[in-house]
C-alpha cells in the first residue's frame, strides 16, 4: 500500500549556475526511486568550495527556478532560514521541520569520492538514505573511497528501495546513469557573465516564501 507521506529527494549544491544536467539526473533519480518530488538545496555557501567566482545567491536560485520549470522540483535557499552551512545540520533540521516527509539524499559519485571529508558524514548516512548517481570519471574512485568502505554493507538495489513500505537509514543506492557532459564549470568557462541576466533582481523562495535579494549571502 502506498504511504501517505511525501517521498522527497534532496539535491544540494552551489548551482553556479543550475543547468539541464541537474534537471536530468533529478528526474532520473525520481523515476528510479519512486519519489513524489525533489528539492534543490541552493547553498548560501559551500564549506568545501571557494567563494571566488561564486555568483550571488539570488542569481543561482533564479537559474535553478528556470531549470526546474514544469517539473516536480522545488529550488530553495532554506539553509538561510535554518541557519545551517553543513549538510548534517541541514538534514537534521529538515527532518524535524517536515516529519511527514520521507527524505533521501541525492548526490553524484564525485561527491562520494570526498564524502569522508564532510562534517559527521556517518551521521548524515544515519539520518536518511543516500542515493548516488554515477558520473563518468568518478565511479572507480567512488567505489574505492573511504566512505564507500563503510557504506558498502548498507547497499540496496533501486528496485528494492522503491518497494520498501518505509525507508530506513543507513541505506545506499548506487544508480548507473547515461553520461551527461553538461557542467556548471563549463558554463562559467564559456559564459563568465551568466549571472548578469539576473542582476538587481530578487527572487521568491517557493519553500520558505522568503524574498532573496541580489548579493544576499551568508
Amino acid at each position: 500500500m502506498r504511504k501517505s507521506s511525501q517521498r522527497t529527494g534532496l539535491l544540494g549544491g552551489s548551482f553556479n549556475p543550475a543547468h539541464g544536467g541537474h534537471r536530468r539526473i533529478t528526474r532520473f533519480a525520481m523515476d528510479a526511486l519512486g519519489l513524489d518530488e525533489s528539492w534543490w538545496l541552493v547553498s548560501p555557501g559551500n564549506p568545501l568550495k571557494p567563494k571566488s567566482g561564486m555568483a550571488p545567491l539570488s542569481a543561482r536560485l533564479m537559474s535553478a527556478e528556470a531549470q526546474a520549470r514544469r517539473a516536480p522540483i522545488v529550488p530553495t535557499a532554506i539553509e538561510l532560514q535554518l541557519d545551517t552551512r553543513f549538510t548534517v545540520d541541514t538534514l537534521r533540521k529538515l527532518k524535524r521541520r517536515y516529519p511527514k516527509r520521507e527524505f533521501v539524499w541525492l548526490m553524484g559519485s564525485d561527491n562520494l569520492v570526498q564524502f569522508h571529508r564532510w562534517k559527521h558524514w556517518r551521521a548524515i548516512a544515519r539520518t536518511m538514505p543516500i542515493a548516488v548517481i554515477a558520473r563518468p570519471g568518478y565511479n572507480a574512485d567512488a567505489m574505492t573511497s573511504p566512505a564507500m568502505a563503510w557504506l558498502r554493507r548498507y547497499r540496496v538495489s533501486a528496485a528494492s528501495f522503491r518497494k520498501r513500505g518505509q525507508w530506513s537509514a543507513p541505506a545506499l543506492v548506487f544508480m548507473r546513469f547515461d553520461p551527461d557532459a553538461r557542467s556548471a564549470t563549463a558554463i562559467r568557462r564559456d559564459h563568465a557573465d551568466w549571472a548578469s541576466q539576473y542582476r538587481n533582481t530578487s527572487v521568491r523562495d517557493r519553500l520558505t516564501f522568503r524574498q532573496i535579494q541580489p548579493r544576499e549571502d551568508a
